[in-house]
């Protein structure tokens, strides 16, 4: 028979949690840390799924970055320190963004919690990430990924970015560990930390936002410096997931040149630059005429000249002369000239998905083995406020 006591103790119960919502989740490991936060997996009891939980770093852990704090400073009268408060500028849009966005190739939120001077965004939890199969394949299966998962995979990612522009955002960050994937082979885009929209900007983006996309990643026109740049950017950081998809290693893998402290600006990343033109061959003025206007033209004009090697690279990939298609498809991607380089709309209508044999939901389909999900770390530290002990891992 149930006790006198236990409806109060119901009620309590029900207002602790609404009071800390943060108790409504149990947490069951790490996933990865980055340069805005880090991001756990969690179980929701309410509604009794797994979910990923994304803690942001406030803007005083950010204050090494460029970034400018949303809140406001305050100052102590006794003292010449001045304490940051808030949320960062990248958190801020991070979180503008996903809740507007609404795409099934991009990551969903779920809910947005402020607690204990921190803020946490809840998303759906993907199985698998791109990296992780595409590591996978390179270290344990060491044979190249199925045609019908990379082409499965790359259609999903040029839909969910097609939508990003279409809508005026840039990604600036496609990279394969920002392609989520769930269990049913459906490809999510994920980590829109250095997203931002380009319809009528308050302020330039070169000006918010000095350093954009991984090294590995970074389009010509970023390398040389250009302080205006397009949607086209996103496209040339797609060319490199695919040629990813296809090799398992990079394509260019440069070694990034820090920009020290205090230094204004960015960095010229000759390194980087010297990967690139070694398979693309040194770009001409012929088939990029407003190259000779990027800041760093003339240390690109300084460096040996090189051929282009594409054919080459594919070869060796093991894709044969009937493989024209991809060929094709990345040297669309890795056009020089970004007023011509093919957009994700356009890279939807490319003979290559209308040759090619896949599923356009699920990648998955044509694959006859399970992929192990991603690796979680245990932790023994709860989110800020929890008092349950944390489950076994």
């Amino acid at each position: 028979m149930e006790s006198l006591d236990d409806p109060m103790r119901r009620y309590k119960a029900r207002r602790s949690r609404r009071a800390d919502p943060l108790q409504g989740y149990d947490l069951l490991g790490y996933i990865a840390a980055g340069t805005y936060g880090r991001v756990y997996k969690a179980l929701d009891r309410r509604h009794g799924k797994v979910v990923a939980i994304k803690k942001f770093r406030t803007e005083r852990d950010e204050r090494s970055n460029s970034t400018t704090a949303t809140a406001s400073k305050t100052t102590d009268t006794t003292s010449t320190n001045i304490a940051w408060t808030g949320l960062s500028q990248s958190a801020y849009r991070e979180l503008a963004l996903c809740r507007e966005l609404r795409n099934p190739h991009i990551v969903s939120l779920v809910a947005t919690i402020l607690r204990h001077k921190s803020v946490y965004i809840v998303f759906d939890y993907y199985e698998h990430d791109l990296l992780q199969l595409i590591q996978f394949h390179g270290s344990q299966k060491r044979q190249r990924l199925p045609s019908a998962l990379i082409a499965s995979c790359l259609y999903q990612v040029c839909e969910g970015v097609s939508y990003l522009h279409a809508n005026y955002v840039l990604h600036r960050d496609l990279k394969p560990a920002n392609i989520m994937i769930t269990a049913q082979g459906s490809v999510k885009i994920g980590d829109l930390g250095l997203a931002r929209s380009f319809r009528q900007p308050l302020q330039s983006l070169f000006t918010s936002d000095r350093v954009v996309v991984t090294v590995w990643y970074r389009s010509m026109e970023l390398l040389l410096g250009c302080r205006h740049y397009t949607p086209a950017i996103d496209m040339w950081s797609i060319g490199c997931i695919f040629a990813e998809m296809i090799s398992l290693r990079p394509i260019f893998k440069g070694e990034e040149t820090p920009v020290l402290p205090g230094a204004r600006g960015s960095v010229f990343q000759k390194d980087q630059v010297d990967k690139v033109i070694k398979i693309l061959g040194t770009p001409t003025l012929a088939e990029w005429p407003s190259m000779r206007a990027a800041p760093e033209y003339p240390s690109l004009a300084s460096m040996r000249h090189h051929r282009r090697t594409l054919n080459e690279w594919h070869r060796r990939c093991g894709m044969g002369p009937e493989a024209t298609d991809s060929l094709d498809l990345l040297g669309r991607l890795f056009d020089y000239d970004p007023d011509s380089r093919i957009s994700a709309l356009d890279c939807l209508k490319h003979p290559y998905f209308i040759n090619t044999e896949f599923d356009k939901q699920n990648c998955f389909k044509h694959v006859d083995y399970v992929y192990p999900s991603r690796r979680i770390t245990a932790v023994d530290v709860p989110l800020a406020g929890q008092k349950r002990k944390l489950p076994e891992v």
